[in-house]
């Protein structure tokens, strides 16, 4: 079955040349999966042309590992997939932190293609405290 044209195409992520040295693109749902990565992994203010674009987890790099913290990073990330990501409805976001790394929250969030009414789910990691070597 063909991906719906509303899906696109576009520059796969990372922007990287293959060993051809051209730029390879993604469409369908993995171009989603790209995009939805591109939301997390940009915090607002980074892109000149449109500040606002982005997750605003960042901010909370060097806050501590609570429950609270996870309620803050899960609304964080929905509003921005809700903001951003129009092909895509937001099934569920939970956020936990596995028990032999203090430092990492796995924010797992389950989505649904609206175009071809499929579901899919993605886990990003996001560190705290990056670098500390913890």
């Amino acid at each position: 079955m063909a991906e719906p044209a509303f899906l696109g195409t576009g520059l796969a992520f990372p922007v990287r040349p293959d060993l051809t040295k051209a730029l390879p693109t993604t469409s369908g749902a993995e171009k989603v999966r790209q995009s939805i990565w591109l939301i997390l992994a940009t915090a607002p203010g980074e892109r000149r042309m449109r500040p606002d674009f982005g997750c605003g987890i960042h901010d909370l790099v060097f806050q501590a590992n609570t429950t609270a913290l996870h309620g803050v990073v899960a609304q964080r990330v929905r509003d921005a997939l809700v903001t951003w990501e129009p092909r895509i409805d937001v099934l569920d976001v939970t956020v936990e932190a596995p028990p032999d790394a203090a430092n990492v929250l796995l924010i797992r969030i389950a989505y649904r293609i609206r175009a071809t009414n499929t579901a899919h789910n993605l886990v990003y990691p996001f560190f705290l405290s990056e670098g500390t070597g913890v």
